[in-house]
Formats: structure tokens, sequence, C-alpha cells
């Protein structure tokens, strides 16, 4: 396979360098005839870098460039970093057809529903170990174990070479009613001989290999069944397993569950249509709550990431009209918290225990394990694989990092360090980073989608940091000041350090800095609105120490 000359690329468009916002494009295919296929299309979170904006897309401008050589977009997993920017970027690019395990697309399908203007994207379900084409990629989905029911390796055979995209895995021989993770379908690709593996590098940095799904479940059913109160366990809603290892625990513990915020319950409408919850009680809406003993409940929650308008802080709040917690009651966070989320997470923990809620996290029980390889699981998939190139993926420059050392230490021929915008040109020849293409970030700002460096965010940011003060008067015909100038602020102290008023100040500048104009220069309106600007940046500065945005607006009467 390896003889052919036409070149075989691959593109990361976001998550090498990064964790999240996960997209990699792979070409087949002589310039001018060369065919793309897009794995993935994952969105991020925001943090403080962008003041008002929560979600955090790939910029694919690359990809809309090549939109009618866009055979298809592949979806490995149903999570957010791999789904969550489709619906959003998806009418840039051409119409290209999706292709996904069956709970993904349903997965998709039921957000789409409850998402308003969301596009109609067309959806193909691919069985696992189905072979299906798409142009001139030959494909196939392998099944892995992860925190998601149907999570997927893909096979990518080509002309030149053969490419597993591992997507994000584990090995879990005891992964409570998901798929475990193929390891004799791995070892017969690496029979067939594998040219590149891009992997998960997620946990590189931590020894060992990660505890199974199974042993969570049994930590749960303990400290369910011993609980003498209420419990409420708060889970990121995808996963699965944990859903029905809570659902298992509360029914041996005769207690009913009930399931807490939009998202979890249309993971828990797909995963019973899927069969994922079958056997087990039904579950109940949060209207029953209030009328079900103490003794006998469990509340399924959103919220572990300590989202502001999800179950949990409402709860946290005394905010949420159906659901309370009481002295005595057991909040359990199973779940990590991830990076940037630790404050919120912290503020809601400590808003609970001081209401007399007992809390348990993974830092005294296992109540929590991630779905990503620890270094003997990625050692096993070298070793069933055998590729000849490695390339670290699903990670931030540490990880690529570790998971290269690794790789080397493991005599694997080439590795491959790549970024977000590289071009990796995989075959034929010796593998190397070829060259680089466009990429970014947009940004959902409301219901507009923009570019990270708008002007928006970047005031934003000054705002944030500085506040902004307001001027507005009127110039006559004489170049005087006609009626009062308005001055307003917001985010400014009232007072400077010496106890005087801030806004005094500024009217002070304004006065002054008018009057020491011109009289002819009075009549420019332009002119006195940048000499104003000026001057009310200055004098707060001086005695502040921050420069705030400053908007003048002079009129002419």
């Amino acid at each position: 396979m390896n003889g052919e000359s036409s070149p075989l690329l691959f593109v990361p468009l976001g998550g090498l360098g990064e964790i999240g916002m996960n997209a990699a494009a792979y070409g087949y295919g002589a310039p001018g005839k060369r065919q793309w296929i897009l794995v993935d299309c994952g969105l991020t979170f925001a943090g403080e870098e962008a003041p008002g904006i929560d979600l955090v897309y790939p910029n694919l401008a690359f990809l809309e460039k090549e939109q009618k050589n866009l055979m298809g977009i592949v979806i490995t997993h149903a999570h957010e970093d791999h789904i969550g920017a489709l619906a959003a970027v998806w009418p840039r690019l051409g119409g290209a057809k999706v292709y996904a395990t069956r709970f993904a697309v349903e997965l998709m399908g039921a957000r789409r529903l409850a998402e308003p203007g969301a596009p109609t994207i067309p959806l193909n379900i691919v069985d696992p170990g189905k072979p299906f084409d798409i142009g001139s990629f030959k494909l196939e989905f392998v099944p892995v174990a992860h925190s998601i029911p149907e999570s997927m390796a893909l096979a990518i055979r080509t002309p030149a070479g053969l490419v597993l995209h591992t997507g994000d895995w584990k090995i879990d021989p005891t992964p409570v009613h998901a798929m475990a993770t193929d390891e004799a379908r791995l070892r017969a690709l690496g029979d067939e001989g594998v040219l590149a593996l891009v992997c998960d590098s997620t946990n590189i940095v931590r020894d060992g290999a990660s505890p199974s799904e199974a042993e969570v479940a049994k930590t749960l059913r303990g400290l369910i069944v011993e609980a003498p109160q209420r419990v409420a366990v708060t889970i990121f809603a995808s996963n699965v397993a944990r859903i029905r290892a809570v659902a298992e625990a509360a029914r041996e513990a005769r207690r009913e569950v009930v399931v807490v915020g939009r998202a979890m319950q249309r993971v828990v409408d797909v995963a019973s249509e899927c069969g994922y919850l079958d056997g087990l009680p039904p579950f109940h809406s949060p209207e029953v709550y209030a009328h079900l003993p103490r003794q006998r409940v469990v509340a399924l929650l959103t919220g572990s990431q300590g989202e502001p308008r999800a179950a949990l802080a409402r709860i946290a709040t005394e905010d949420h009209p159906a659901i309370t917690l009481s002295p005595g009651d057991r909040v359990i966070f199973s779940s990590r918290t991830i990076p940037g989320n630790e404050r919120p997470v912290s503020r809601i923990v400590n808003t609970l225990i001081r209401q007399g809620v007992e809390i348990i996290t993974d830092r005294t029980h296992l109540v929590h394990v991630s779905g990503h390889p620890r270094r003997d699981e990625v050692r096993r998939m070298y070793e069933w694989v055998r590729p000849k190139i490695a390339i670290p993926a699903h990670g931030e420059a540490l990880h690529l990092s570790e998971h290269a050392a690794f790789a080397e230490a493991l005599g694997v021929e080439q590795v491959i360090t790549a970024y977000d915008g590289d071009l990796v040109q995989l075959a034929p020849g010796p593998a190397e980073v070829a060259g680089k293409v466009e990429v970014g970030r947009l940004y959902q700002d409301g219901t507009i989608l923009i570019d990270a460096h708008d002007d928006a965010v970047r005031e934003r940011r000054k705002l944030s940091f500085a506040g902004i003060v307001s001027v507005a008067f009127a110039v006559d015909s004489r170049g005087e000041i006609a009626g009062e100038v308005e001055v307003e602020a917001s985010g400014l102290p009232q007072a400077t350090r010496a106890g005087a008023s801030l806004l005094d100040l500024v009217l002070d500048a304004v006065l002054r800095c008018v009057h020491g104009l011109p009289r002819q220069r009075r009549r420019d309106v332009d002119f006195v609105e940048t000499a104003v600007g000026r001057a009310v940046r200055s004098v707060v500065n001086g005695a502040w120490g921050k420069k705030p945005q400053v908007h003048v607006l002079v009129v002419s009467v």
C-alpha cells in the first residue's frame, strides 16, 4: 500500500497543544485532486481571556476553502469536545455528510431539537466494525472503552498507508455495560501494518493504568446504600455507565432516581432509546422529588463543573424550583474538576458545607475514574498496533512532549510532535511537518459567531480590567459649554486614595481641557472629543493607576 506516490496528510485544526476543541483533517491525493475528511469537530470553554464568551470553536477556514473537496465528517464519539462545534461551523463546510455511531447520531439529533435555529445536518449511522468509504478513504470504527457509549478509534486506509486515529480511549476490562477496547481488532490492524498512530495523550504523565468503571460503581453502591438521608450525585451528563451505576445502587438501596437538568435528561432519553438503561426502574422528573421520603431518593444532577445556571449551583443557592438539600444530606461529586473550573466548584462545595450538607469527592473516595489511558495502557496500544510513525494528540504541550519521549523510548521509528496548524506529510517518504495552514478560534458571542481577534472581545478585556467613563456635553457656536457636563462611570472606585471623588476629578479635567483649548478649536467636535478623552484617561490614571475606556460625546448646538 505504501508504493503510491500521492501524499497522505494529517492536519490538526484543534486539540494538539490544548485539551478540547478536537478537530483533525486528513488529506489524500495530488495537489488539485486532493480529497479531505474531517475527524471530530469539538468545542472548548472560554476562560478569563474572553469575557462574555462561553463557547470556543476551532476556526476551520482551511477546510472552508477546501469545502468542495471535503468528502465527509467523521465523529469518534459524542463528547462536547468532539461534537460541540458541529452545529455552529457545519454551515460553513459546504454541506458535508456526517458519519457516527447510533448513540452519537441520536444525541446530536436530540440536541438539535433543543436548540432553535440549529441546522439540519445529514447524519449517517455507521456500525462498529463495518467498513465504510468516504471518497478515497476506506474507514472502519474500532470500539474503545471511554466514559461515554460507543467511543470509537478510526482506522483510515488509503493507498499510501493505514492510519489509526484513536480518539479518546482507555483499557477497561469491566466498563459497566459499555464496549471494551477491542484488543483483537487492534492487534489485527497492527498485523496489517499501521503507518501512523495518532494517539490520545491526556494522561500520559500518569504511571500505571486507569482504574475500572466497575470500581467506581462499587464505591457508589456503598455510599448510596449507607447514606442516612437524601443523596445527590453530580456527574458529566454524558457518562451513561455512571448513570447506570447510580441507578443500580439506588435500586439496591430501595431509592428512586430523580433526573435534574436538561442535559442529563437528554442523555437519559437517548441512552434509554439505545438500550443502555434496559432493566432499570423508570427515572422520575424533578417534580416528584419533594414527595419522596429523604431516605428514598437519589438525585442525578448536572453542574459538576460549577456552571452557574446548572442544577447543582441553583440548588446550592436555594434557587431551584423543585430541588432542595438539608443538613445531613449527601452530595457526591462523581467527576473531575476540569482545569479552570476550580473556583466555581469550590464555591458550591463551600456553600453546601455551610448548609450542613456532606460532600464526597474523588479526594477521599474512588467516585470517579478518567476515560483516558495512563502510560501502561498507552504502552499496550503501541505493542498491539506497532506503528511506524507516532503522533501524540489530545493534549497540551506538556502532554505531547511527554508522549513523544515515551514513544521514542518504545522504539517507534518516527515521532512527530505536531501542533494545531501543522501540515504533516505522512507519506510518501519520511514523515515531516511540511508546512502550516490557517488555524485559530471562533467565539460564540450570544447568537453571533465571531473571530477570537474581534475588537469586541479585546475591548471587554479592557473593560473588565479598568472600567469605562462616559462624558457628554454640548458646545455652542461661541465654543462655550452649553448646559451641564454629564459624567458616568462603571467599574471605577468612587474615591481616590486621598478620599476625593473620582467623578469630581473627571469633571474638573473636562472643564480644564475645554477651557484650555483655543476658542476656534472648541467648535471642532472631533478635536474636542479626542482632547477630552486624553485628559480624562490621564487624570484617572494619575489618581487610580489604571486607564479606563473613555467615551466622549460632544454635540454642537
